[in-house]
């Protein structure tokens, strides 16, 4: 299928699906809109795209949800997957799988095109002009340190010397029509740019997208290599080049389809308080950091353009679907790569990117002869605990065979309920972690160092003492099945008919 130019081509896709509410009635930027939004996911329902924003000029409009879950039955990742530009069916493992084959495809640079043609040039505002009050910049929650206009945008950051371009997701604040901040913290690959101006004092040219290309964000969140670009990797994902256009102040390039694009200079010094937010983990903390100041110099705009949100929280919103995803891809390359046997790796949703499933196929032994369950495992994770960046980004990490979709909430939770000992067959890595992940305690998350454990769920060998689930698909001859299955209506409709006779 074709991937979407622009979010205008986004919203159309998910309209004709059905999974997008249009909210006609005015909808206030503070709060209200992101708690509607906040409510979608926890309901899954379509992504609201709110028409009317009171305090913003007429015609500038707001979406949330723009990659969580979807509310189409029987194709819960449809909203991730037409992100991509990927059929809306996808299942879970075929969008790793597709996150993690693009790694080894070459890249397809962006193309420049010329100001004329880029949509995102409609509107130039310089000098006073170009204010951030002019926009519906949200407050998120109640608790939150300010509005936070940035949650589903991407900043465009070069190095001095202009070898690597990243595009990349971090939370940038409001401070107010000329100001922002946000976390700028290595090994983030806007924190590691960063302090490259930092190392020759001068100020880092920034660009901060918002709209545009859907894979833009998407691509934004999860986690390339160091050095790598990525819009290259959106080019080899789409199999073509994304459109990009000079900006007015710099020599960065930005999407063209960009709905709004804010330019200007990020200071060397932490000089502005940023936090608290509520994040990922499904709480707001209390802590707040001194971060640099960006600089609004310069805003570029298309014609009623359109702001997206993501109301971060408790699972499901898009940094699980967008960032646990693409760790999960990450990881799964890297094992590849060195050799090992995974059929697929999964970051459970609703485990708010704390945990991480690997499950491997029932040939494993023959592939990796003389080695038992515990020495797999244990290989597993002398790879991510040095040969990948991504393997200490989750606390624990499941190692079960194939006959469990990681995906299938059921599947995983008897699974883990049944195939994990309370005590043994786990192995501690003690070394770097995320520093927002919930689980740890505050002195951990301070120093950025604490335990991941893999855990072994690994059943014996086929005939070797596995026993066989007590399910329809395994407990009945296949004959039997059919049997059933060939009388499943009529057996439900003939119940339903004498039920009615029946007082209870």
């Amino acid at each position: 299928m074709n991937p979407p130019k622009d979010l205008r081509a986004h919203l159309a896709a998910l309209d004709t699906l059905g999974d997008l509410k249009r909210v006609r009635r005015e909808v206030s930027w503070d709060l209200e809109a992101a708690a509607i939004t906040r409510l979608s996911y926890e309901r899954t329902a379509p992504a609201p795209f709110f028409e009317n924003v009171s305090g913003a000029e007429p015609g500038f409009r707001l979406m949330g949800a723009p990659a969580s879950l979807s509310s189409v039955p029987g194709k819960p990742l449809a909203r991730v997957a037409l992100s991509l530009g990927l059929p809306p069916d996808l299942t879970a493992a075929q969008l790793v799988d597709t996150l993690a084959a693009t790694r080894d495809l070459p890249a397809v640079p962006p193309r420049l095109v010329s100001r004329d043609g880029a949509p995102c040039k409609q509107n130039i505002l310089l000098g006073q002009d170009a204010t951030l009050d002019r926009f519906p910049v949200p407050r998120v929650h109640e608790q939150d340190g300010g509005r936070y206009l940035n949650t589903w945008g991407i900043i465009v950051a070069r190095t001095p010397d202009g070898s690597w371009t990243n595009w990349s997701i971090a939370r940038i604040m409001m401070i107010d029509g000329k100001r922002m901040t946000g976390l700028v913290i290595p090994p983030q690959h806007i924190g590691l740019i960063w302090q490259e101006w930092v190392k020759i004092g001068k100020p880092m040219p920034y660009a901060l997208v918002q709209g545009g290309d859907p894979a833009i964000p998407f691509v934004g969140g999860i986690p390339l290599p160091d050095g790598v670009d990525e819009a290259g990797f959106i080019g080899a994902l789409h199999g073509e080049a994304v459109e990009v256009v000079k900006c007015e102040l710099s020599d960065l390039a930005v999407p063209a389809s960009a709905e709004v694009v804010i330019e200007g200079h990020l200071s060397v010094e932490r000089s502005a308080i940023e936090g608290p937010f509520g994040e990922f983990a499904g709480y707001v903390p209390d802590e707040a950091s001194r971060q640099p100041v960006y600089t609004v110099e310069c805003i570029t705009h298309r014609d009623a353009p359109i702001w997206p949100i993501v109301a971060e929280g408790r699972p499901v919103d898009e940094f699980h679907t967008v960032t646990g995803v693409g760790i999960a891809a990450d990881v799964l390359h890297d094992l590849r790569a060195a050799g090992l046997p995974i059929t697929t790796a999964w970051s459970p949703l609703r485990a708010a990117s704390h945990w991480l499933v690997l499950t491997v196929p029932a040939s494993w032994r023959e592939l990796l002869p003389d080695t038992d369950s515990q020495e797999f495992v244990h290989r597993i994770g002398e790879v991510m605990a040095a040969g990948t960046r991504t393997g200490r980004l989750h606390a624990r990490v499941f190692v079960l065979d194939d006959d469990i979709d990681p995906a299938d909430d059921t599947d995983l939770t008897w699974a883990l309920a049944t195939r994990i000992h309370p005590t043994d067959r786990a192995e501690t890595w003690n070394g770097p972690i995320h520093p927002l992940m919930n689980c740890y305690h505050h002195h951990e998350r301070a120093t950025m160092t604490g335990p991941v454990v893999l855990h072994d769920g690994l059943q014996p060998a086929p005939g070797q003492g596995r026993a066989p689930h007590s399910s329809f698909a395994e407990a009945y001859p296949a004959h039997i099945r059919q049997l059933v299955l060939d009388h499943w209506d009529e057996d439900g409709s003939v119940q339903s008919t004498a039920l009615a006779h029946i007082r209870w």
